[in-house]
């Protein structure tokens, strides 16, 4: 599918929500649905979200800091403002601040740089999808073994692949040296991958387990219940196409696991908007504070 047509589908996928939530008089029932968060409640819940944060970050940290002169700090900053923009930014253009900011900062190449960014990505998606074949309704026992099994198998597959790179001569083409330069980066990104694995499987289960905490309390179900729900928005977000910064796709696809478990439709679309637009507050909240209150990366180092 070409670029234009899959953000007309994303921008009609985010329209078609804005036009159900409206239409079906839903906004008004927002707030009492926020209210069934208790202070305390949202408190623990704007934590284990800074500590995904923190969690992310090292995860980051460690893949650089054996070659890269990087500081911790300076890696936090730039994981919270490359959040921050991926939440907001249309059609996954904020992932571009990865990349840019770890050149500029801290000067990674950028073909590593990327590489870092793309390892980063398919660790996060390979999580997610094994841990869909847990909650994935109706699904036999041998299936789910399969479906882990195949994902185990690609994650093991990729970095051996990288890791084989042939050498980028002269006579190669220009996307050949570029696809093998960039395998070489990938292979020098994977290098740690244990380690690596070890902060993914970390910062998602608190981020899937926070947000199953809080569609749990908003519809007054299960905490298995609402790890359904938060594993169809974070299922969403893997799919190639999305709704701009992610509206429509993430509620849709949270609310489909829920109806598997008995929640309606809508009961599920409203649930998993508040979830989204809290996810998208805390990034931003965060984003703030790291421009505002963390010392520039840049800065730092030219100083030392």
């Amino acid at each position: 599918m070409n670029a234009p047509l899959k953000r007309t589908v994303a921008l009609l996928c985010s329209a078609a929500l804005i036009v159900w939530f409206f239409h079906s008089a839903r906004a008004a029932n927002l707030a009492l649905l926020v209210s069934r968060v208790h202070a305390w409640q949202l408190a623990g819940l704007i934590g284990a979200f800074a500590l995904t944060y923190l969690l992310r970050a090292a995860r980051v940290f460690d893949e650089f800091r054996v070659d890269t002169d990087v500081s911790y700090v300076g890696i936090l900053r730039l994981t919270l403002l490359h959040n921050a923009m991926v939440n907001v930014v249309p059609f996954r253009g904020g992932e571009a601040a990865f990349p840019i900011l770890l050149s500029r900062w801290f000067g990674v190449p950028t073909m590593r740089a990327v590489a870092a960014l793309l390892w980063l990505r398919l660790q996060d998606a390979f999580v997610v999808l094994a841990l869909a074949a847990f909650v994935w309704p109706q699904l036999p026992l041998a299936a789910r073994f399969v479906w882990i099994a195949a994902v185990v198998l690609a994650a093991w597959a990729i970095p051996r692949w990288a890791r084989n790179h042939p050498e980028a001569l002269p006579d190669h083409g220009r996307f050949a040296r570029v696809s093998i330069k960039l395998r070489a980066a990938l292979a020098e990104s994977t290098r740690g991958s244990r380690r690596a694995w070890g902060w993914t499987f970390a910062n998602w289960s608190v981020k899937l387990t926070a947000q199953a905490w809080m569609l749990a309390m908003l519809l007054g179900v299960s905490l298995q219940t609402g790890l359904a729900g938060a594993m169809g928005l974070e299922l969403a977000a893997v799919q190639p196409i999305q709704g701009v910064a992610g509206f429509g796709t993430s509620e849709f696809g949270g609310a489909a696991l829920l109806r598997a478990h008995g929640i309606m439709l809508a009961d599920g679309v409203q649930a998993a908007l508040v979830l989204h637009l809290f996810v998208i507050a805390c990034a931003l909240c965060a984003g703030a504070v790291a421009a505002v209150l963390l010392p520039d990366a840049h800065k730092t180092l030219t100083d030392h």
